[in-house]
């Protein structure tokens, strides 16, 4: 961490970014704490997730792991799945469900949402707007253009939130998925995202300029470090703060992102099992028995 200190406390900590996420948060403790009596109210589980939706957003776009993932690929890959694979479900959970039907259901809202948030369509776009996103020649360029990189960040975001859609909305005038479907929902999800991950875990050299070439990984750092602040670093190239051999690094975060997608895909397969288990047992306890007719022998 000290090596990072170099760069600068608006490098590592993003404080611009933390005042927006700590303004968002007050406001929603404030309504939490307002709404407290009322019928529509935020209950203690949704204020839960929506926190630990902002920590997360936080530590992978505000914290060191941001200014790291320009240096370290295995660091982005980490960014990345915390970015797209632990915030959304989280955010869709924090929110309550009254306050959805309220944005969802506008006009000109609902048609765009349906449709994107069909289960096939939104597994689709996400894995494979995410898979070009790591082609390298598109890697690169987006990661040396700050509004590219903005862009596309925020828009596979976006996807990342349709695609946790219909996995975890409780909005009930909207189609819930059935245990079972959701069970393969997750699974097909996860098999869409390997091909990407294998490609870059088995490739036999380095696939991305910005960790590679020192003239582009420059550019690349000027997307999370301060243009008062280049000038005072010595960015030769990632080497000088990489340890890892670059394949090594390469390989490390396919990895790192496989592995916190089986964590989180896992999670929530036990939850969704357990939930679908328990509906089956109460379906059955609500059945009646046969009504036992006493026939009296005169």
């Amino acid at each position: 961490m000290n090596q990072l200190d170099v760069f600068g406390f608006r490098a590592m900590w993003s404080p611009y970014l933390f005042c927006i996420l700590l303004g968002i948060t007050a406001l929603y403790l404030y309504f939490y704490r307002r709404m407290s009596s009322k019928p529509n109210r935020i209950t203690g589980k949704e204020m839960v997730c929506f926190l630990s939706a902002m920590l997360f957003l936080y530590a992978a776009e505000g914290s060191p792991v941001d200014l790291l993932g320009h240096i370290m690929f295995s660091a982005h890959m980490v960014q990345m799945a915390v970015l797209y694979l632990v915030v959304p479900p989280l955010l869709i959970a924090g929110i309550p469900a009254w306050l959805w039907e309220k944005i969802i259901f506008r006009p000109a809202v609902k048609p765009f949402f349906s449709f994107f948030t069909t289960p096939l369509i939104a597994l689709v776009l996400f894995n494979g707007i995410f898979s070009l996103y790591h082609v390298p020649l598109i890697f690169d360029t987006v990661k040396t253009d700050p509004f590219y990189h903005t862009v596309i960040t925020w828009f596979i975001f976006v996807l990342a939130f349709l695609m946790w859609w219909p996995l975890v909305h409780k909005v009930e005038r909207l189609r819930q998925l059935s245990g079972l479907m959701k069970l393969g929902y997750i699974m097909a999800d996860g098999m869409l995202l390997t091909p990407a991950c294998a490609l870059i875990m088995f490739s036999g050299a380095p696939l991305y300029a910005t960790y590679t070439d020192p003239s582009a990984w420059a550019e690349a750092m000027r997307l999370c470090v301060p243009a008062d602040m280049m000038g005072q670093v010595p960015l030769t190239g990632p080497e000088i703060l990489n340890t890892l051999p670059l394949l090594e690094d390469q390989q490390l975060g396919a990895v790192m992102m496989k592995i916190i997608q089986e964590i989180v895909y896992g999670t929530f397969l036990a939850i969704i099992f357990f939930q679908w288990v328990k509906k089956e047992r109460e379906k059955d306890g609500q059945e009646e028995p046969p009504p036992y007719i006493q026939q009296t022998i005169s």
